[in-house]
Parts: structure tokens; sequence; C-alpha cells
């Protein structure tokens, strides 16, 4: 074997590629780049529930913290690091790196001249008027720990649970079911019998024989009632992995998980009960099969009970309102919305402690807010107009204010970019905006709710923070990152670009990343880098020096790398694009990203439209792989990571709510006794059923592949499963198709280490080969064996 290596090895290492050359020495170099730029984002902690606070830092020359005082527009760094770090390390005798401090626990005294802090296990005074410092237990007057505030003077007992708001009594699980217990007479009274494993009353449903833990109790205010929310999974099927890895036989990891158009689903239930008649209430909360259930409380502790229930063809739903004295549930709001709702973006907020309702409803086509009494009659819609409102960031109810996220308000931006605007509750006045450049905007607002920190990028922008006023003012301009080091690698930002969807209207954005020894004379294979929705795009919406799996360390080896939206991909834009997939959930995205490529090789002469690769994890391993078949002539090269091959065997929530699942009534005949006559009769009974789902899937397509496939997939994905891959393989092995596949021990969804560094190298090679023609990742693998051997 040694002899024949010896001869084989020079062949080798004579071997020219006739292609272009790989650089993945280059690709290497930026696969740590994220250590080169630091923080990016600033969250603010704020001092005694004032506008004023501090925030830590971190950039090339280290850690820093900074104070802000925004009345005072002062901000500044906090303390002389030098000063802080020689202090700690003269009291605890430990070297400290003043550009690395480890500090915790910022508190401001009440004058707000002195501050304290933590670390190293000890704890500090410093004095922000002399700047000076040390250690508490050395300033003279000092009360003793013992006299840190008693957190409950009440002796504990022997029970546990939840206790009422009066204290009269607590509620705790033994054995999965429910037990009362009144503290001044030492009664215990069990409330249930029907608690079970997988059906229990206790917290996360674990087992609680013979022993008394907490369950999932939520007392109204008036010490009269609580209720529990309980999850039935009896009768769901169970998945398995086996554990490849750790020491003696593998082991079997089981799970609960439901598959589009399982008889047998998780069920939500809302139970009440009344402390006075010792048992539960009934409601009548059930009114669909198989239905989703949310409960929402209004005040602390709970004044007002709401719950809203969901059909599980997920096109209606109702908002409904508990009465706990007679058990009665009113329907507040009722909607409908086809084909389903926007699971992403919808929201309800119950203001006042339930006297009024801020609704999201995408009913005009865009989604907006609207406000409802606590009747349900609708009082006015708060935002209108051909966009799309997102988020609710805050509510001033003292100022009738909403501050939401919104996004596509300009008809030539970029559709995707998060801005936080402000409205009245009533609508009147209209709608400002309040952080106009045009990025992804995250804000966090301060305790005295007249200012609020915005950190703002995109993947070709910077990362900037600014403090601004409720009117969207910039007050004081915040730490920035130091790019520096991070350019001098050759990292570049990727270039913004947009393209048509297949019908030649729909307007479709990205970016593109480039080697950064690019040359426009020449020509490069273009990727795709894939994901298609629809509850998100791949699309980076703000800075990030590895978007995907490292697209920008990709392009390295010598790629065009690019991601960009299709139609039926996300659901910040309009219900009409978000929804276009419904029903075709294989291959809605495949042509708008076949026509989309191009149209940017018609485009740019240095990309090579006769090469061209796709790749793509989870949902977007599914679409590469999809691609790949559908368009066998036009793909040369795909790598499928994790992909949900057939989507039958994926989880519910994806395969019933993009592709749909149908409502059938079956009549079945049933013998009843007459109680009169003591006679049989037979009756009519109709029930609903649904009809299980034929989801198109990859495997169908296998027959067709002519590219280079490469599919990966952990063996512990249990979001996933790899039997979505291996159906793949098998039905691929049956069409008699070349291809190539890893399998990485103990990786889930999210592949993690070393694991996660192979799968990146493993891509590079593939691609390098199939589209660059340079199959030299082979030739080093045969002589590292090689050396090995010696």
């Amino acid at each position: 074997m040694i002899k024949f290596f010896l001869w084989f090895l020079p062949c080798c290492l004579v071997f020219t590629a006739t292609g272009q050359k790989a650089n993945y020495r280059q690709a290497e170099r930026f696969l740590n780049l994220e250590s080169l730029v630091g923080t990016t984002t600033i969250v603010p902690n704020s001092l005694k529930g004032t506008d004023k606070f501090w925030y830590k830092y971190e950039t090339g020359e280290g850690v820093r913290y900074y104070f802000v005082d925004p009345g005072a527009r002062i901000h500044r760094e906090w303390f002389d690091r030098k000063y802080v770090a020689g202090e700690i390390s003269r009291v605890t005798h430990k070297p400290i790196n003043y550009k690395n401090l480890k500090i915790s626990g910022f508190r401001l005294d009440e004058d707000g001249k002195t501050m304290r802090f933590t670390s190293e296990k000890v704890d500090f005074f410093y004095d922000l008027c002399s700047n000076q410092m040390m250690p508490v237990d050395s300033i003279k007057g000092k009360k003793k720990k013992q006299e840190q505030v008693k957190k409950n003077s009440v002796k504990s007992t022997k029970w546990i649970g939840t206790y009422s708001p009066d204290s009269c009594c607590t509620v705790y699980a033994k054995n999965h079911n429910l037990y009362l217990f009144f503290i001044e007479d030492s009664v215990e009274i069990q409330l249930t019998t029907d608690g079970v494993p997988n059906y229990s009353y206790a917290g996360k449903n674990r087992d609680t024989t013979g022993k008394m833990v907490t369950a999932n109790v939520e007392w109204m205010a008036d010490s009269k009632h609580f209720y529990v929310e309980r999850e039935d999974k009896r009768g769901m099927a169970s998945l398995y992995l086996v554990n490849t890895l750790g020491k003696g036989r593998p082991t079997l990891n089981e799970y609960k998980f439901a598959m589009p158009g399982d008889e047998h689903v998780q069920r939500n239930e809302l139970h009440l009960f009344s402390v006075e008649q010792k048992k539960e209430v009934e409601l009548p909360v059930e009114k669909w099969k198989d239905q989703t259930l949310t409960v929402y409380k209004a005040g602390r502790p709970t004044k007002n009970l709401y719950f809203l229930r969901k059909k599980r063809t997920c096109d209606e739903m109702e908002f409904c309102r508990v009465i706990p004295e007679t058990g009665e549930v009113k329907v507040v709001i009722h909607e409908k919305c086809e084909p389903y709702f926007n699971d992403q973006l919808f929201k309800l907020h119950l203001l006042y402690e339930g006297e009024e309702i801020v609704w999201w409803s995408e009913r005009t086509g865009h989604g907006h807010y609207y406000r409802y009494d606590k009747n349900g009659n609708l009082k006015n819609a708060i935002t209108s107009g051909g966009w799309t409102a997102g988020k609710v960031v805050k509510i001033d109810t003292a100022r009738q204010t909403l501050y939401f996220e919104a996004y596509g308000q300009e008809k030539e931006g970029f559709p995707y970019f998060a801005r936080l605007h402000k409205v009245r509750l009533d609508g009147k006045g209209g709608v400002k905006l309040l952080t106009p450049e045009q990025a992804t905007h995250k804000v966090h607002f301060l305790t005295g709710g007249r200012y609020f920190v915005d950190n703002y990028s995109r993947a070709d922008m910077a990362p900037r923070s600014v403090l601004r006023n409720t009117d969207g003012k910039v007050v004081l301009e915040l730490a920035s990152p130091d790019l520096s080091r991070l350019y001098e690698t050759g990292w570049k930002m990727p270039e913004m670009f947009t393209v048509k969807a297949a019908d030649n209207v729909t307007d479709l954005y990205g970016y593109m990343w480039k080697p950064a020894d690019f040359d426009s004379t020449r020509q490069y294979p273009i990727i795709s880098y894939v994901y298609p929705g629809p509850q998100t795009e791949a699309i980076p919406l703000e800075f990030s020096v590895v978007t995907g799996f490292n697209n920008a360390a990709l392009a390295q080896v010598g790629f065009i790398v690019v991601t960009f939206g299709h139609r039926g991909g996300s659901p910040l834009r309009d219900r009409w694009y978000h929804t276009y997939g419904y029903g075709n959930l294989r291959d809605y995205p495949l042509e708008d990203d076949k026509y989309g490529i191009e149209q940017l090789a018609d485009r740019y002469s240095f990309i090579d439209g006769s090469r061209v690769g796709i790749f793509g994890h989870s949902g977007g391993g599914f679409m590469s792989t999809a691609a790949i078949c559908t368009y066998p002539d036009f793909y040369r090269a795909a790598v499928s990571s994790a992909g949900n091959h057939d989507n039958n065997i994926y989880n519910i929530w994806w395969g019933e709510t993009h592709h749909g699942i149908k409502e059938k009534v079956v009549a079945e005949k049933r013998k009843v006794k007459n109680p009169v006559t003591g006679k049989d009769s037979t009756v009519t009974i109709e029930k609903v059923e649904f009809e299980k789902p034929n989801i198109p899937t990859n495997i169908e397509l296998a027959e067709r592949l002519k590219g280079h496939l490469l599919l990966v997939a952990g063996d512990a994905d249990d979001n996933v499963h790899p039997a979505n891959t291996f159906r793949m393989v098998d039905a691929l092995i049956k069409a008699g198709k070349d291809f190539d596949l890893v399998i990485l021990p103990g990786q889930g969804h999210k592949y993690h280490g070393k694991a996660l560094d192979f799968f990146r190298r493993k891509m590079w090679f593939h691609f390098g080969k199939y589209l660059l023609d340079d199959y030299s990742s082979e030739r080093f693998k045969e002589i590292d064996a090689y050396m090995r051997l010696e």
C-alpha cells in the first residue's frame, strides 16, 4: 500500500486543473472575522428608573463603560479604566487587564453620586465626584450585611405551589392532578382526577408521583378563581433519534412530533376553578376540532381573562372573554383571513386591563393595527395604507401613543427595513416616522419613556447607535464600532441589487458578495444562497460579517455569491406576496431564483451564467435540491443541508399552514337506546375530520438529477429529522444517480464547533470541483493521507 502511494504521489503533484484555481486559503482567512468587529449594538442599562443609563462597548481598544444622561446631554466614559483595574488588582491581588474589565451589578445610590459594582467577587464603591474607589467593607460606619432587606418575615411552610393574592390558599400538583390547600385550616382538597402523563396539570408535564410540585396556575385578582393551561399530547405519535456518540452503547431519544394530516395532534386546554365551590367551572372553550388556543390576561394579578382560538385550517379565529362567575365565554372579535393568518406579525395588546384591544390584521391586504373596545366594537383603524405595520415596540397609554415598526412605506425603497413610527391610538394626526434612515432599526426605550436608543444598520452599512427623543430628534451620538481591522483583511460590504420575479412585474431584492481580489474582466461562477420562506427570507437585513453560512468566505473561493427574495418568501411585504406559494409548497420559489440569476448574468459581464450553483440549509436545503432537479440543465452544483425533502413528515405548522389542509364532515351511524322504550335505534352523527395533505416532495424529482448534489444532515436533528435526507438518498440510489452525502454525528438542526467548520469546507470543495473544475481539494486530501501512512 505504501509503495502504491509513493508511485501515485508524483502523479498528483504534477496534475494541473484546466479551470480557475479555488482560493481556499483566502476563504479560510474569512472564517473567524467576527472577533475583529466587537460590539455593534447598544443595550442601555437604566439607573434608578430614570432616563440615565450606562452601557458596555467593546472595540479593538478593549471594553469600555459609558454613562449617559440624556437630560444634561452627557455621554462620557464612566471611569478611568486603568485606575479601576489598578484598584481591583490592589484589593484582590490578581492581575487585571484594564482593556478587559469584568464588572457586573452596577447600581447607583440614592444620592446619585456614588456607584457600586462587583468585580472578582468583591463589592466596590466608586465616588463619581472625587473619582475615588474603595471596597465596600472598608467604608466606616457601613452597616453589616445582615441589614439586607429581608425577603419575607412569614415563616416558610412545607406547602409549595402558587398562592392566591390574599394568601389564604395555594394550588399545587401531585400525581399530575391539582390540589387546593387552605392555609388557615390546613385542609387539602383534590380538584381533578384525570391528570396523567402527557395530559398533566403539573408544570412542564413532569412526573409528579408522590410529590407536590408547582402547577400551571394563574390566580384571578379576586382570589376566588384560578385557571390552568393544559396540553394534551396523549395521542400524538413519536419520532426517534439514536444518540450515536458518548460512552457505552448508543441510546434512543424519543419525542412527540405532529406531522401534517395527523389524526392526533397537540391540544391546548383552558380550565377554570372556583375556590368557593371547590371544583372546576365548565367553560365552552372548544369550538373547532383540533383548534389552537392561546390565553391572554389583563392586569397583575389577572382581572380579565381572554383566549384566542384558531381553526386547524389556519384561516379563521376568535378572540373571546371569559366571565369567571358564570363560566360564560363571549366572542369579542371574529376574523377570517384566507388562505392563512400571518403568524409572524399577528399580535394583539390589551389596554387598560382589557377595556381596549389593539388588534393586528391583514384584512386590507397589508398588515395594520385596529382599536376595539372590550365588547369587540371597532373604534377606529390606527394605521392604514399600502405598507405593513410590524411589531409594537411601546404603547404609551398616558399619551395615547403607539410606537411600532413598519416596512415598505416608500415606493422605491427596500421594503424590508424595520423603522420606528408613532401614531395616536385614535389614528388622528397620521403616522410619524421617527427613524428615517434606510436601514433596520432596533430600538430600546429608556425607563422614563422620553428617549430611546436607536441601533441601526444594514448589510451594506456599518452599525450606528444614537440616542433620540420621542420626536425622532437625535440627542446624542453614542459609541460606534471600529471596523478598520476587518477591512484590512480584504472584507467588503455586499452590494445591493434588484431583479424582477418571473412575472416581470414584482421587484425582488437581494445582495451580492464578491471575492476580495475581484477582477471585473474575469468571469466567475455564481452561487445562489436560498431560503424559501414563507415566514422569512435569506436576505440580510442588518450588518453581519457571516450572513448565511458565511457567504463572504464562500465568495473568496472564487465565486459571485448572491441571495435575493422571491414571491412567497416574506411576510413583511403584503398578503399576496407571502401567500403566493400556498398549496405549492415545493415549487413556488424556483422559477424566480432561476430568472433572477439569468438577469444578473445578462446585466454583469463578470458573471458566467453557464456555471450556476445553489445552496441552503433547512428550507433552503429543501429548495436547493428541488432547484437542481427541476432545472437540471441550469444548476450545475447544489449543496443541500438539513433539508425537509419530504414535507409530509415535517412539522404540522409548516405543512398545514403553508400548503393547506381541508376539513371534511363524516356521517357516522350509531346505535343508541331510547330511554323511554328501551329499544335501540340508529342515529346519524356528523363529525369533522381532516384530509391528509399530499405535499409534493423532492423524492419525486430524484430521477431528474443531472448535476452534482451534496446532501448534508446531522444525525441528532430533532427539527428536520434526518429521515428526510435518507429518503432522498434512497430515491437517488434507486434512480441510479451519483451524489455525495455527509452525515454529521451528534449535530442537531444547527451545526456548531468543528462540525460547522467541516461542513463549510466541504461546501467550498464541492463548488470548487464542479464550478471551477479545480480538484485540488481531492489532491490535497490524498497527499495528506499518504503523509499519515508514512
